[in-house]
């Protein structure tokens, strides 16, 4: 084997490489073929994160309606898993996710059937969201506040009817509308519609 370039810096690398045994050269060329192929191969620690990526896409375009749907109504969106944590992400980002988490936490405590768990239950989020200076305190009148500091008293799964409801009429009011404004929504719109014409150009 010779270097085919003239004055070639590297001639006395060409020379090493040609006094190699044939069978060297052979091994060479064949961990070159196969770090080829690696190299066109995801990499083996991101293969399941490929995986992921190509899962996250089907379940993307499954739920284009879904994404749109979630402008029809308030409650469109609270209906659907993926509409609360798209909802809940935008909310952190304006730091009040404190009134979602609150309404959730209403949510499941109206699922709760033991006496003894209600009323466990119930205080511990009165002192998480509803009680003057509660660490993430929702936004509610005092009135509403001491109603609902009465209903403890005597927990019963609808103790919180009213501050959940004042909660959510603030959050459909306020919140709300800039969600549907926001950026990260609006590209949701834009990926789901063109998935949608997409979908109907292939079939």
């Amino acid at each position: 084997m010779s270097c085919w370039m003239p004055q070639c810096p590297a001639l006395s690398m060409c020379r090493g490489v040609a006094a190699l045994p044939i069978t060297c050269l052979e091994r060479a060329k064949e961990l070159k073929t196969r770090l080829g192929i690696l190299l066109h191969k995801p990499e083996l620690g991101h293969g399941s994160g490929a995986a992921g990526k190509l899962q996250l896409g089907s379940r993307r375009r499954d739920s284009s309606r879904e994404v749109l749907e979630w402008r029809e109504s308030f409650d469109q969106l609270l209906k659907s898993k993926n509409g609360v944590t798209a909802f809940h992400t935008f909310l952190k980002t304006e730091f009040s996710e404190e009134n979602l988490d609150f309404w959730l936490a209403c949510e499941d405590f109206k699922k709760t059937r033991s006496k003894t768990k209600l009323a466990s239950k119930a205080n511990r989020i009165f002192e998480e969201f509803v009680q003057s200076e509660a660490p993430r305190e929702v936004n509610i009148d005092h009135e509403t506040r001491e109603i609902t500091r009465k209903n403890l008293s005597g927990a019963t799964s609808a103790c919180f009817n009213e501050a959940q409801a004042k909660t959510r009429t603030l959050m459909e009011k306020d919140s709300y509308p800039r969600f549907l404004k926001s950026a990260s929504y609006q590209d949701m719109t834009k990926q789901a519609a063109s998935r949608g014409l997409s979908k109907r150009l292939h079939t």
